[in-house]
């Protein structure tokens, strides 16, 4: 039997791996009981770095990661037999480690994690933040834009980041939106008799990058600059658009429906500017969203949108529903901003969802609303209108200016 990976799973899944950190202090600051582990491998698993960390052993088989990881991971681990395996990664494996990708692989059961101390605990050490005071965020192999949706004054973010060039990328974040006068901390090369720590504001860093920046480290940011709602329903001028974008009252009514949750995925349909996926993605760093839209300048407005924004991350697919639909991963919620009188695009959200996912679809025209009623008719659920009203100048006086009445219809598949 094997999983969706192509690995061998369940009982019968061999070797069992056993993944040992290590620390900056390398082999004289493992325990003894993990170097006997280590030296009684059969195999050693490693990254260059951490293998050179360790003596040699005769007869033991050494091998570096593949690359890609997950794709060269079935080969290899078919190819070592049933001696003991040790898997070598830095301070604490499953911080954004390669403790985490081998427990998704193969399963708990199959890997014994042994720790050291992680570079995060180091590093709030040695800044004095507690962990309840700081947030993690790591760009290890992912977009650096993530910093992005982390923004807050007074707010302390710990980055893992990964080569010499990435304390530059992210000064560079910073400074663009706002946040120059932040405080980045380096501390390099963390528990080892090398550590270093550097200072500097991200505009000060730009101006005069140092030119010994350690490979090794944790970026420690003190965030100094505007005020940034975490809330949904961000200001309209938060994005870029062309006029199809969900206005902020109407995202918020809409989002709250939606109830984005931890893990959960979105469909974005007739995404316009994005703004509905973009703000379920905001909710939790680990909810998941795709973007549809049918036309392609629209569709790379979306995706600087979701870099500014931090949630680089949204999946943006160029295509008209219901056809781009196919194959798309499960929705737990889905919102039709557009599109919605095309034939076949409310059922293909409608049959999509799975018990307690969520639909909640706008219409501004009075063809929508014919179909969002006969909707509610055979459906039910909740359908409003929404009219929003801003004061604007009327002459010398002040009025009110009312913007396009939206039809919302929201619905929750009960089973």
């Amino acid at each position: 039997m094997v999983n969706a990976t192509g690995v061998p799973a369940g009982p019968a899944l061999r070797p069992r791996i056993t993944v040992v950190g290590i620390g900056a202090d390398g082999w004289d600051g493992l325990p003894e009981r993990l170097r006997g582990v280590v030296r009684g491998a059969g195999t050693v698993l490693g990254g260059s770095r951490h293998l050179g960390l360790v003596p040699p052993v005769a007869g033991q088989r050494r091998e570096t990661w593949p690359s890609p990881l997950r794709a060269g991971l079935p080969a290899l681990l078919d190819s070592l037999g049933t001696a003991p395996v040790v898997a070598l990664a830095s301070g604490d494996p499953m911080v954004s480690g390669v403790g985490t990708t081998l427990v998704e692989v193969l399963g708990a059961g199959a890997v014994l994690i042994e720790p050291a101390v992680s570079s995060v605990a180091l590093a709030r050490a040695r800044m004095g933040w507690s962990a309840e005071s700081s947030e993690v965020v790591t760009v290890v192999g992912r977009d650096a834009h993530l910093l992005l949706r982390s923004l807050a004054p007074g707010h302390r973010v710990l980055v893992l980041s990964a080569g010499r060039s990435a304390p530059g990328v992210v000064a560079g974040l910073l400074a663009g939106a706002g946040y120059g006068e932040s405080t980045v901390t380096v501390l390099g090369d963390l528990g080892a008799a090398t550590e270093s720590r550097a200072a500097a504001t991200a505009n000060g860093w730009l101006a005069d990058p140092p030119s010994d920046v350690p490979a090794l480290h944790v970026l420690a940011l003190d965030l100094r600059g505007p005020g940034v709602s975490w809330a949904t329903g961000l200001p309209d001028e938060a994005y870029e658009h062309d006029g199809q974008l969900t206005r902020r009252d109407l995202r918020a009514a809409a989002l709250a429906r939606l109830a984005p949750a931890p893990g959960g995925h979105l469909w974005d349909v007739g995404a316009g500017a994005g703004s509905v996926g973009i703000e379920w993605l905001r909710t939790h760093p680990t909810c998941r969203a795709t973007a549809v839209e049918t036309r392609g300048e629209r569709a790379a407005r979306v995706r600087r949108n979701a870099e500014r924004l931090g949630v680089p991350t949204l999946t943006v697919v160029e295509g008209t529903a219901p056809e781009a639909l196919a194959g798309l991963p499960a929705p737990d919620a889905v919102f039709v901003g557009g599109g919605a009188t095309r034939p076949g695009v409310l059922d293909a959200c409608l049959g999509a969802l799975r018990p307690g996912g969520r639909l909640v679809v706008h219409g501004v025209t009075l063809e929508t609303e014919r179909v969002l009623a006969d909707a509610y008719l055979l459906h039910g659920g909740e359908l409003s209108r929404l009219a929003v009203e801003s004061a604007a100048p009327l002459g010398a006086f002040t009025g009110w200016t009312p913007a396009r009445t939206v039809t919302q219809w929201a619905w929750t598949r009960r089973r």
